[in-house]
């Protein structure tokens, strides 16, 4: 029986998470019920005022944590805005609030403003909860917490059903959820993903505890809670896919070009912009600079089915790159802040490869005895930055003051200041 596997049989035998009527087969294994329908059915979809305020004072009035999530459009929208919030609370049951009908959710979040939200990859949810007036202030993520329990499927799906003894329908989470009406099976599909999070939370936080992790991950849950927004990303262009095999400056003007005129008729149309023009057709018209239309066309991604509007307005963007003198021309991606590749690092520094190779391979280690992952360990741009400058003098005190500079934990560096240490002494 492997370590989750232990894990996953204790949490079912003394949190009392799993089904009371699961048959266990012959390999110790409880064969999973399906959850098909939530406990008090699936809620109307809060789509005006009215409802709305409705849901805020239940919300305001029930006790314990709140399970939240939210579906989004990606491949289908512009942009990662939420298409439906799903809420539950003791006291309140399930809610399922419509964000193109009600906005602003400002009196919903101030409602559970002091409450712990519960979310599954908090990290994915809090951007598009953000911008409809929804932040909470404490959170508990149970996909971080499989991860640092040392779960090797940490998907909800697989959480519920290893942990609950559950098994939760996987058949919508990819749809479009900016359809209005939204179909019945979808709204079944978006409760049913709150419907065992308080239960999940609990079952996790107990195992956490019982493994001497409880303080990490409230440690890691502060951490996201008190993140502020990403900032707007510089030259996004440049992340086109396929992006690697462009060298040529007068090539990255096209990609820009393109990029950005596909940019702005993906949010004029509110569709998703590899739906406009993908990014193996952007790459393909910078690497051959096409001479007109023609040329254009024949290229792939360009192909029977673009229409001659479409195509002339490609071929323009090209145009205009082509035009640009050589002052305006994009400069090649500059460096990152910090270290280079590692990849590179055997030449430009092959004292400082020894302690990468070193490190890297103390940190492994460590993250195996404490079974969890190694990125949730220490993050690998840490270790790297640590690496390639280390400070003058090796000590615990230095190691563990230039962790907290690069934004480690408290208990991240508790576990790997040791470690990383006697690596970092072993190749001075």
């Amino acid at each position: 029986m492997t370590d989750a596997q232990e894990t996953a049989a204790h949490l079912r035998t003394t949190t009392g998470g799993g089904p009371p009527d699961a048959e266990v087969p012959s390999d110790g294994q409880p064969t999973p019920i399906p959850l098909l329908e939530p406990r008090e059915g699936i809620p109307p979809v809060v789509a005006d005022a009215d409802a709305l305020a409705r849901v805020v004072a239940a919300f305001a009035a029930g006790t314990g944590p709140v399970a939240v999530d939210a579906e989004r459009a990606s491949g289908y929208r512009y942009g990662q805005r939420a298409y439906l919030v799903q809420l539950r609370r003791e006291g309140a049951g399930s809610a399922l609030v419509d964000p193109v009908g009600c906005p602003d959710l400002s009196a919903l979040g101030e409602a559970l403003s002091g409450t712990e939200w519960i979310l599954h990859a908090a990290t994915q949810d809090l951007p598009c909860l953000r911008e409809i007036g929804m932040v909470p202030t404490s959170l508990f993520d149970t996909e971080l917490a499989g991860r640092l329990a040392g779960f090797p499927r940490v998907g909800l799906g697989a959480m519920v059903e290893s942990v609950l003894g559950y098994a939760l329908e996987k058949g919508h989470s990819a749809v479009d959820w900016s359809t209005r009406p939204l179909p019945e099976p979808w709204l079944r599909y978006a409760a049913l993903d709150v419907e065992l999070l308080v239960d999940l939370r609990d079952a996790l936080e107990k195992e956490l505890d019982r493994q001497g992790k409880l303080e990490w991950a409230r440690q890691e849950f502060d951490a996201i809670a008190s993140a502020p927004p990403a900032p707007p990303r510089k030259d996004p262009w440049r992340r086109t896919s396929g992006m690697h095999k462009v060298r040529r400056r007068r090539q990255m003007a096209v990609v820009r070009e393109l990029w950005e005129s596909r940019d702005r008729i993906a949010q004029r149309r509110d569709v998703s912009p590899g739906k406009v023009l993908g990014d193996a057709a952007i790459v393909e018209a910078a690497l051959a600079l096409p001479a007109n239309v023609h040329a254009l066309s024949s290229l792939p991604g360009y192909g029977q089915r673009m229409g001659r509007r479409q195509l002339d307005q490609w071929m323009a963007a090209v145009d205009r790159a082509k035009a640009l003198p050589e002052n305006e021309l994009p400069q090649p991606g500059a460096s990152p802040s910090g270290p280079p590749p590692p990849r590179s690092w055997a030449d430009k520094d092959p004292v400082a490869a020894a302690r990468l190779s070193a490190a890297r391979a103390a940190v492994s280690a460590l993250a195996e005895r404490l079974n969890l992952p190694q990125e949730n360990l220490i993050t690998p741009d840490t270790v790297r930055r640590l690496c390639w400058e280390p400070p003058k003098r090796l000590d615990p005190d230095t190691v563990a003051q230039a962790l907290a500079a690069h934004g480690a934990r408290p208990w991240q560096i508790e576990q790997v200041t040791p470690v990383l240490v006697t690596a970092l002494a072993a190749t001075a």
